[in-house]
């Protein structure tokens, strides 16, 4: 009989380094990954229009229950960890939840300003449910409430200035073993990486490792800083619990 995977549920708002860390643990020898699993199905419920939308949906399952059978299922080639990238604003109200509960769940989080600054580079037009903070924030509470204490939560901006020391406080709060091998990686595309890649992802393929953000970006519009404000308490919420690199373990 096969043995279950070790299933990690990574959640992240976009424009954070959310496929960085997903690089990270694809070069683990043990791991395998899978990108935006629910990324057709929130297109195919929502209509939004976004970079080779025809192309997701054409390419992957339309139907949330059909992504559900999925994540639950076997890693790609059998591997021990099934680590999984999803976005927290593809969790539209009409998913099912239940599935987390099979999952190790943790929170990838980052300040809305920079979010919003980056989002911006990407499409123009953006909304409060675009950016996913305050379903990070629903996804992390739910989750917290199922396990009597904070799910392990990590801040983009500590990988970047501690990659070791922070993801060796994350491996440990997901009770597995810290691999050298998340540390650097080869540059260039990957099978892995979802059909809209070539929308997003041009720095993460030049990418080989982490590296801090430069802090030049143009300020935001008002209208930006507004909505900034507004979910700034989401991300600060999940703020207080965040591993340090320190951390060896984590708790409410």
């Amino acid at each position: 009989m096969t043995e279950e995977p070790i299933r990690i549920a990574m959640w992240s708002g976009p424009r954070n380094i959310s496929t960085a860390m997903m690089r990270s643990f694809e070069n683990r020898a043990d791991a395998a990954v899978i990108d935006e699993p629910f990324y057709a199905a929130y297109l195919a419920a929502t209509g939004i229009d976004h970079p080779f939308r025809e192309k997701t949906l054409a390419a992957y399952p339309n139907d949330w229950r059909d992504v559900v059978r999925i994540v639950l299922g076997p890693a790609p080639e059998g591997r021990a960890i099934f680590y999984q990238k999803h976005m927290t604003h593809h969790m539209l109200p009409a998913f099912g939840r239940d599935w987390t509960g099979a999952c190790r769940n943790a929170f990838l989080i980052r300040a809305p300003e920079d979010v919003l600054s980056s989002y911006v580079e990407k499409r123009e037009n953006v909304t409060l449910a675009d950016i996913g903070f305050v379903q990070q924030r629903e996804l992390f509470e739910r989750e917290a409430d199922r396990l009597g204490r904070a799910p392990p939560v990590i801040d983009g901006a500590d990988v970047l200035a501690d990659p070791r020391g922070t993801l060796t406080a994350l491996c440990g709060a997901l009770a597995i073993s810290f691999s050298e091998r998340m540390l650097r990686w080869p540059a260039g595309k990957r099978a892995s990486d979802g059909i809209w890649a070539p929308a997003w992802y041009d720095a993460v393929e030049r990418s080989t490792g982490f590296a801090p953000r430069p802090h030049d970006r143009p300020p935001l519009r008002d209208e930006l800083k507004r909505m900034a404000v507004t979910v700034r308490p989401h991300y600060e919420r999940l703020a207080a619990f965040k591993l340090h690199a320190s951390s060896r373990k984590h708790g409410a």
